[in-house]
């Protein structure tokens, strides 16, 4: 494998991370108005990903700088071609970030109301631009020869951009719930369980034409048996979740999003922004890259740097692994009490379920 493909690889993988560990960040964000019926049951889902969110965050910043290292000609592309939609995002992911730091420094339900809305909105929006975005880019653009956008803003509005929109933002929605269902119990967890279930369905449905859009205007077997797997990963999820398998259904959500993404990539290799105004001037990984001594330079970084990051990432997971409970924010051990309850009642119910079937 040649350097520039390998660097195409390593772009795709650090994407790949940013939708897995960002998405239920955003999935969780957005869930914050329908699970979350009081205050304390907003501070426990804020809290499920309080240690985490600016790390998950992170990736998106490495996965840019390795784009503007490796392939200089795609980060200038996209940066100017996608300007406007960019900068969108950015702001939502400011407002979220800020909000998560100042919506407990306040007094009464008007200003933490106003920071939880914030944080929706900077879930939703990031969560369907993302989709947008990467839609546009397996798609192709309109470009000059010197890979210019020559489009506009809405011509990135495309009916499989906002197909691909929908897609994630669904489905980051879908993996925060699954992710819920892991950090929390009793009730709140409950409502995460039910909510991901239905949620699932639309899932199902939006992913299911745009991935089968893709692979027939972007033949690729790797793009479908990807593409298969994100299916099969995804029934796992939902019925381990109806089957109260917590971490199994996280597992086949996060194999779901990572074969997903993965599948978009292999679609769009070896290109990366083909030309729809001229198919014979698009931008590929061999005329977008930068030059060999600079690849093999960023090679000997990441096999030095990337084995710590992943490591310091699966550290604070295990640090931070404990369910969030009411209680933790209360100090109230009748909060335990109550969802003590209701874990002990769903598992008469799973029970009974079991015994009718034998």
């Amino acid at each position: 494998m040649d350097l520039p493909s390998l660097w195409f690889g390593i772009v795709a993988f650090l994407f790949i991370g940013y939708f897995i560990l960002d998405g239920f960040d955003f999935g969780v964000g957005m869930a914050i108005p329908v699970i979350g019926k009081t205050d304390t049951d907003r501070r426990v889902l804020i809290n499920t990903i309080g240690p985490v969110w600016d790390l998950n965050e992170t990736w998106v910043i490495v996965a840019g700088a390795s784009l503007f290292a490796a392939f200089p000609e795609w980060y200038a592309t996209i940066f100017s071609g996608f300007y406007l939609a960019l900068l969108v995002i950015l702001l939502a992911l400011i407002a979220r970030g800020v909000s998560f730091e100042y919506r407990h420094q306040g007094h009464g339900a008007k200003w933490t109301n106003w920071f939880d809305w914030m944080i929706f909105a900077g879930s939703v929006v990031p969560a369907l631009l993302w989709g947008v975005a990467f839609a546009n880019i397996v798609q192709g653009l309109p470009m000059d020869a010197d890979f210019n956008y020559t489009g506009t803003f809405f011509d990135l509005l495309n009916p499989y951009a906002l197909l691909g929109g929908l897609t994630t933002l669904s489905l980051f929605f879908y993996h925060g719930l699954i992710f819920l269902t892991r950090k929390t119990v009793g009730e709140i967890r409950e409502r995460a369980r039910a909510l991901a279930w239905k949620v699932g369905i639309v899932v199902a449905v939006l992913a299911i034409a745009f991935l089968t859009w893709t692979v027939i205007a972007n033949f690729s077997v790797l793009g479908l048996v990807l593409a298969l797997v994100a299916v099969l990963a995804f029934v796992g999820s939902w019925l381990t979740n109806l089957l109260h398998k917590d971490g199994l259904a996280f597992a086949f959500g996060a194999l779901t999003v990572a074969s997903a993404v993965a599948a978009l990539f292999a679609s769009l290799f070896p290109n990366l922004l083909p030309n729809t105004a001229d198919p014979t001037l698009s931008m590929t990984v061999a005329n977008g890259s930068s030059s060999e001594y600079t690849l093999q330079i960023m090679t000997w970084a990441a096999v030095c740097i990337l084995p710590f990051v992943l490591g310091y990432q699966a550290w604070t997971f295990w640090v931070f692994r404990k369910r969030i409970r009411r209680s933790h924010i209360t100090g109230d051990h009748v909060d335990d009490a109550v969802d003590i309850e209701v874990e002990r009642s769903r598992g008469r119910e799973l029970a009974q379920v079991a015994a009718s079937t034998n």
